[in-house]
């Protein structure tokens, strides 16, 4: 039976979405706690079932594909400029598809404004109404309000008008910042993008027999199986051919099976199932949610196939490290293959190179090398640096790294670091290889 936490998720998935939530509506509806009704349409928010704009409230928002994550809802799009709604808060859970700003001619700034925009002007009435009437939303910046007329227009059609003190290229600034960061998140991979989902995975639950593992064996050819309790469907086991090796049929499959095993959430990335997948020798993970009902199962291969494909998508956003490599110049036929130059933003408060920054490009001559020399996927295991002298800004540092061992499943590299002529930093790297 559902708990009252999963009753209240439930109650708000089922809502259609606009419709405005409050702690004391749902408390009251499901005869609950508001403390209980709280926690439950917190856990909503982090879903992205719901969205709480200051002023406006709580409303269920459509939850976004993550195809669809370089997309802001005007929900959203509020709660980043700090705005107010001042008229169509009913559309508050549509998505923008691009902004528009409007610092043009009223002719000129319309060819440009389509349904699904978002209009950003100043105090221009006629503009407001303009948009409306072509399906785009409304932001109105320098903390100027709407005028009546636009605002019944806006709450007729159900697109937004909001007001914000910001002006329009600050907006703009922050709007954008907010789609880049969705960029870069877009591009790590998490197990909710692979996973094998609850109706199509093969599961035992704890009363089922040794029998029933060899007649799903048989059905799929795969050997191994979460093992979920009848009841609660919460995780309690693995099962694999090892387990039922020489066992009887009939014996129970709680008998044989491997407890509390390593399980991931939706949320967790690629990455880091990889990581524990290689380390713990898994070949099958039980995919859970929070309170540990069995979601779906990732395989290895799965894992490996998704780490391959990233790395072969183009760059959108660009993270640190991407920033960092941008300046990694190469020459293959140089003693010391790997140029950088200290930028001042790759620096510390005293001018000199980041361990941040220092440590990334260590990390990524060795990678590089490695893969040179085996064309395989690799985790770190180890790393060990020394800096013994700092860099300062606008130096370029010589990277040298040099192959020690490698094996199989395992590579360790040395690298050093030189600047002026003079060495630098020493590291030594061990790193664990991913077969393909």
């Amino acid at each position: 039976m559902a708990t009252k936490h999963e009753q209240i998720l439930a109650h708000i998935h089922s809502l259609p979405v606009g419709n405005k939530i409050s702690v004391r509506q749902v408390a009251k509806q499901l005869d609950v706690s508001e403390g209980t009704a709280y926690r439950a349409i917190k856990e909503a928010e982090n879903q992205g079932l719901v969205s709480t704009i200051e002023r406006v409230g709580t409303i269920r928002i459509e939850k976004k594909i993550k195809e669809n994550f370089e997309r802001l809802t005007f929900a959203e799009v509020v709660n980043i400029i700090d705005g107010q709604v001042v008229g169509g808060r009913a559309g508050l859970h549509k998505t923008l598809n691009k902004f528009v700003i409007g610092a043009m001619k009223l002719e000129a700034m319309m060819r440009y404004t389509e349904a699904g925009n978002l209009l950003i002007v100043g105090n221009r009435t006629r503009a407001h109404e303009l948009a409306l009437e072509a399906g785009a939303a409304v932001l109105i910046t320098g903390g100027f309000d709407a005028d009546e007329s636009t605002k019944k227009l806006a709450n007729e059609l159900e697109l937004p008008v909001i007001s914000t003190s910001y002006d329009t290229f600050t907006v703009a600034a922050m709007i954008n910042r907010a789609i880049y960061d969705q960029l870069i998140k877009k591009e790590i991979a998490l197990v909710e993008d692979i996973l094998i989902p609850f109706e199509s995975a093969h599961f035992l639950t704890s009363k089922d027999k040794v029998f029933h593992w060899s007649a799903l064996n048989e059905q799929t050819r795969h050997s191994r199986f979460p093992v979920v309790d009848p009841q609660t469907m919460k995780v309690v086991g693995m099962v694999t051919s090892k387990d039922i090796l020489g066992k009887d049929s009939e014996e129970s499959i709680d008998r044989v099976m491997t407890k509390s095993p390593l399980t991931v959430r939706v949320k967790t990335s690629v990455a880091s199932a990889a990581h524990i997948m290689i380390w713990e020798g898994i070949e099958l993970l039980p995919v859970v949610d929070d309170h540990d009902h069995l979601e779906g199962v990732i395989s290895r291969q799965d894992v490996l196939k998704a780490l391959q494909m990233i790395q072969r998508q183009p760059q959108i956003g660009e993270t640190i490290d991407d920033i960092v490599f941008k300046e990694l110049r190469v020459d293959k036929d140089a003693e010391r293959p790997y140029q950088f130059r200290v930028t001042p933003q790759m620096t510390n408060q005293l001018g000199a190179i980041s361990y941040g920054v220092f440590t990334s490009l260590v990390t990524e001559a060795a990678n590089r090398t490695l893969k040179e020399f085996k064309r395989s996927d690799l985790v770190i295991e180890n790393i060990t640096i020394y800096f013994i002298k700092p860099v300062q800004l606008d130096n370029t540092i010589e990277i040298q790294p040099r192959l020690l061992d490698v094996g199989r499943k395992f590579g360790k590299v040395d690298v050093e670091v030189f600047s002026e002529g003079n060495l630098v930093g020493k590291a030594m790297m061990m790193c664990q290889l991913l077969d393909r």
